[in-house]
């Protein structure tokens, strides 16, 4: 059994797909970032950065005590290892996997949360940002667009935890569009994960889980999630 500590957010999105692409049996501990359950001290004591997802794994595969883990690209690591499923067993593949997964913890995600904050989010609208992040983002659109002019996948012609961490910041803000038509590639891929049941089951949780997602913040919501020192 997995227990996940999660919210429907990008980050979180990834390990759902995981999980549900696994068949792995898991139960969800809803972390409310809006209303600073990332700051409880059990949340603390198995993601000490306050950030979600996490999870606890309580059979772990040397047979120990249960075993937890935080960051989005380690979880997924950590299960595609577990299970044997979604990382390439040879060195070349499993490289090139780990090549666009830590591309995508370093890149197109920290860099997509900062365009959706400075357009979406910010209460003062820094043109400077706005165009930086923009920019940056597109490029990276276009990174992928390119790899995936030649292989179905990121990580080559199977889908893997490289996808996984990628797909849920491919429009992750619905006042964002991203332009498909400049990224024909980006788009086929993108639908072709959509399509998957794992996908659309994972998705699902979005609504069970918060039934507010997509509404404006509270002040108090931005207090937690862009308050803090």
């Amino acid at each position: 059994m997995i227990d996940l500590y999660y919210w429907p957010t990008p980050n979180g999105h990834k390990v759902t797909l995981l999980l549900e692409e696994a068949g792995l049996e898991y139960r969800i501990h809803p972390v409310n970032i809006g209303s600073g359950d990332q700051f409880k001290p059990e949340f603390l004591a198995i993601s000490p950065n306050n950030k979600m997802p996490a999870i606890v794994d309580h059979a772990p595969a040397d047979g120990g005590a249960p075993l937890s883990v935080f960051e989005s690209g380690a979880i997924l690591l950590y299960l595609a290892e577990k299970t044997g499923q979604f990382l390439p067993s040879d060195p070349r593949g499993r490289v090139t996997t780990l090549e666009w997964l830590f591309w995508q913890m370093a890149g197109l995600g920290p860099m997509s949360g900062q365009m959706g904050h400075f357009n979406v989010y910010a209460p003062d609208k820094i043109p400077y940002a706005i165009e930086r992040y923009d920019n940056e983002v597109r490029r990276l659109h276009g990174v992928m667009d390119k790899r995936l002019a030649q292989h179905a996948f990121l990580a080559g012609d199977a889908y893997s935890i490289a996808d996984m961490a990628s797909y849920p910041w491919i429009g992750a803000y619905d006042k964002l569009p991203v332009d498909f038509a400049a990224f024909p590639n980006l788009k086929r891929w993108h639908d072709a994960i959509a399509a998957r049941p794992a996908t659309q089951r994972a998705y699902a949780l979005r609504q069970q889980v918060n039934p507010n997602a997509g509404k404006p913040l509270s002040d108090e919501e931005r207090k937690h999630l862009f308050g803090q020192r």
